[in-house]
């Protein structure tokens, strides 16, 4: 008999605005709590356009550095912080959440937000980090071991003039500023 072969992985999109979304996706928190940030920016192609029909999400652990084991995700109740969002970009590329701070999940490395991206012509999801623009990065081994000349596309720019605290984290899937992705150990692609 002879062994099946896997087919190959199927350019995905664009359909993410029309199957995944659901209300309050994007909103890991109350935008009312007394802690809430906002954490955004925009997914660009190889010719630094908006992706306008790109999927983001978003997790992490809560301030205190500890993730979040619970069910009910997808059922938010507005105050129940969740660890898991997800954000479709709008016509211009752009992605918003609101969520908290994230805490270390392991003590003296910095915190960050991992982030996994959905968009047309893409085989495969792709993963990456946004570490917070605090803390000591040099001691973290995930940023460490990418080329120091590109390592600024993993940190997010703070930002407190928009009204409300937060972070931008802008996407870049190809050309000059082409964010880092990750490839995790097991992970056969």
């Amino acid at each position: 008999m002879p062994r099946p072969i896997g087919t190959p992985g199927q350019t995905v999109g664009p359909f993410f605005h029309y199957a995944l979304p659901y209300p309050g996706d994007n909103q890991l928190i109350s935008a009312a709590h007394d802690q809430a940030i906002r954490l955004h920016g925009t997914v660009h192609d190889g010719a630094g356009q908006g992706v306008p029909d790109a999927l983001v999400e978003l997790w992490q652990p809560n301030p205190s550095g500890d993730v979040v084991q619970q069910p009910g995700s997808l059922r938010r109740d507005g105050w129940t912080f969740t660890g898991w969002g997800r954000s479709a970009t709008d016509a211009a590329g752009h992605y918003s959440f609101t969520t908290l701070t994230p805490g270390s999940t392991t003590a003296g490395r910095p915190a960050f937000f991992a982030i996994t991206v959905f968009a047309r012509g893409l085989l495969d999801r792709l993963f990456t980090r946004a570490y917070l623009p605090h803390g000591d990065l040099d001691v973290d081994p995930v940023f460490t071991a990418v080329d120091a000349t590109r390592r600024d596309t993993l940190v997010c720019v703070g930002e407190t003039d928009t009204g409300a605290p937060g972070y931008r984290f802008d996407i870049h899937l190809q050309g000059p500023n082409e964010t880092v992705f990750l490839r995790y150990r097991g992970d056969q692609r």
